[in-house]
């Protein structure tokens, strides 16, 4: 079969499985390798993996499989990742059953490795794959290299199908470095300097030297400068390039970002330029985001920007789109594992939001717009801000000004979500309402769950009140200190920010009123009149002089 419809078929007997969501297939021509991402519920993705597989065993022969980079099997690793909701000793546990099943159902020789890995060895997938496909007959004629399930014979089967590496583990990146250079040697060269196992110490640091020894006679290593990481060069015909292959293991201990910026200094220091980063499969959202900050910083930027403006800068920096180009709704995952089609308020246009408010369904309605003024009020905080930031002559102040941005940024990001929830809360209220009151058992807990519903609706208002108000000083200072031929714009964002502070109000007061509970709602509506009648008293004391 051709190589797009052998992974064709791999990938359908994936979705194959009800409830796991296909996120992305990356293929590679040169390295004849193809990393599939999938997710799903623990059982529905176990499944998805088996059959997956089961598969590729079925249509690739490793007998006559070649490629640059390192395998031992048709399915080569087989990694459980932890997205949400369940924690990497309870992967391991999933882990350890889908290679166990691999094995017994399957026929397929099973390594374990990092967070489920019998062996301790065995928790470095570079053990588990020492030798890669061409060694693993050896090593079955050895006991300790015998694979934890499966096979301890190697067969004719064995020897089509290879051996899988089946792990637990947080998320990893797998990123390829383009270098203006052919040459391997020297894609090499840097990726011993970076990478954490660095390499073999030489007389006199050179690369051809005699190996040093210590006085056990094994040979002595200069670390790289990465912790966390594996690298090795090699020269890609498809593009025409050497690149530097680097897995990050730990993004916590080596961001992203740092790994770029180190591959570019030791490249340089060679001779040699990084043209561009090729990242395989899928990457986590922070860690774009991250990098993004970082960069921001380097160029004295504000950082109180969306963030799909954050990612594009960390996009460009690195140039992702160098070899293709890169959609980031395409490979970070948070943005895949969103549903198409949201229903949210914010995800609507302007006009689509504005006719649902006039439509004749009770909701969105007045708590939902008082949040959606406090957005506009966040946000014009945050664009004087940013402007302030990149005024000429103001450069010693930039980072004063992208704190300011950041924090009206999230209160901006917090404030939507109280656009949607307001109207939830209100939904959440209409739901009490259907519920059956036939019993006193029944009149019961429809009491009990629309005075919880009641509650609940007054006290989201309650907290559009709280954000905004924290918008107030932000906006103060942006009328003091901020660019002077912005003053209109923070002085609408202070009655912006009113508007919605006493539109959330009245919210509170006409639910909190319902409440069973007298007592706890005076309280609540003292305490929300006490929070407008201060806000209303700064914003008239800012805006008295203010033009």
């Amino acid at each position: 079969m051709l190589f797009r419809s052998v992974i064709k078929s791999i990938t359908d007997s994936i979705e194959s499985v009800e409830g796991v969501k296909l996120l992305n297939v990356d293929p590679g021509a040169a390295t004849n390798r193809t990393v599939v991402t999938f997710a799903g519920e623990p059982n529905a993705v176990c499944e998805a993996a088996f059959r997956g597989a089961m598969k590729a065993k079925e249509l690739i022969d490793m007998r006559t499989h070649h490629g640059a980079h390192p395998r031992m099997g048709a399915t080569d690793v087989l990694p459980l990742i932890p997205v949400k909701g369940i924690t990497l000793e309870e992967t391991a546990l999933f882990a350890l059953e889908l290679g166990r099943r691999l094995a017994t159902e399957g026929g397929i020789p099973v390594y374990a490795y990092e967070a489920c890995a019998i062996v301790s060895e065995r928790k470095n997938l570079a053990v588990c794959r020492k030798g890669e496909y061409e060694a693993l007959e050896k090593r079955f004629s050895t006991d300790t290299e015998l694979p934890d399930f499966g096979p301890d014979k190697f067969t004719e089967e064995v020897a089509r199908s290879g051996a899988t590496a089946v792990g637990a583990r947080d998320f990893l990146i797998a990123v390829n470095f383009n270098l203006n250079t052919t040459s391997t040697r020297r894609a090499n060269a840097v990726a011993f300097d970076v990478r954490e196992k660095g390499r073999k110490s030489r007389e006199n640091n050179s690369v051809t030297g005699k190996v040093l020894k210590d006085e056990n006679g094994e040979e002595l290593w200069m670390p790289g400068t990465l912790r966390s990481t594996k690298a090795i060069g090699w020269f890609i015909e498809e593009y025409g390039i050497a690149q530097v292959s680097m897995n990050i293991n730990d993004i916590n201990v080596t961001p992203l970002h740092l790994a770029f910026e180190e591959v570019c200094r030791k490249a340089d220091a060679r001779g040699i330029r990084v043209t561009g980063t090729e990242l395989v499969g899928l990457v986590p959202k922070k860690v774009m985001i991250e990098a993004g900050l970082y960069f921001l910083a380097k160029q004295q930027r504000s950082s109180g920007i969306p963030e799909r403006e954050i990612i594009d800068i960390a996009a460009r920096t690195m140039g992702l789109s160098e070899i293709s180009a890169w959609n980031p709704q395409e490979r970070i995952i948070e943005y895949l594992l969103e549903p198409v089609n949201s229903g949210l308020l914010i995800d609507k246009s302007i006009r689509s939001f504005a006719e649902d408010t006039a439509s004749e369904s009770p909701a969105p309605g007045g708590g939902s717009v008082s949040a959606y003024m406090g957005v506009m009020g966040a946000s014009l905080a945050c664009m004087v801000a940013n402007l302030s930031s990149h005024k000429p002559g103001w450069d010693d102040d930039w980072s004063y000004f992208s704190e300011s941005a950041a924090k009206s940024q999230s209160l901006m990001q917090q404030l939507l979500f109280l656009v949607d929830e307001d109207t939830r809360a209100f939904n959440y209220v209409m739901e009490c309402f259907k519920m059956p009151k036939s019993t006193p058992q029944e009149k019961t807990l429809y009491q009990e769950a629309l005075e919880k519903a009641t509650l609940y609706a007054t006290n989201v208002p309650y907290e559009t009140m709280r954000k905004c108000a924290e918008i107030i000083p932000l906006l103060k200072d942006m009328t003091e200190k901020g660019n002077p031929n912005s003053l209109s714009d923070a002085g609408v964002g202070l009655q912006a920010v009113r508007g919605a502070i006493y539109g959330a109000f009245m919210n509170v007061v006409i639910n909190a009123k319902t409440l069973k509970n007298t007592t706890k709602g005076s309280q609540i509506i003292e305490e929300a009149r006490e929070l407008m009648k201060n806000a209303h008293a700064e914003i008239d004391s800012i805006t008295e002089n203010l033009f």
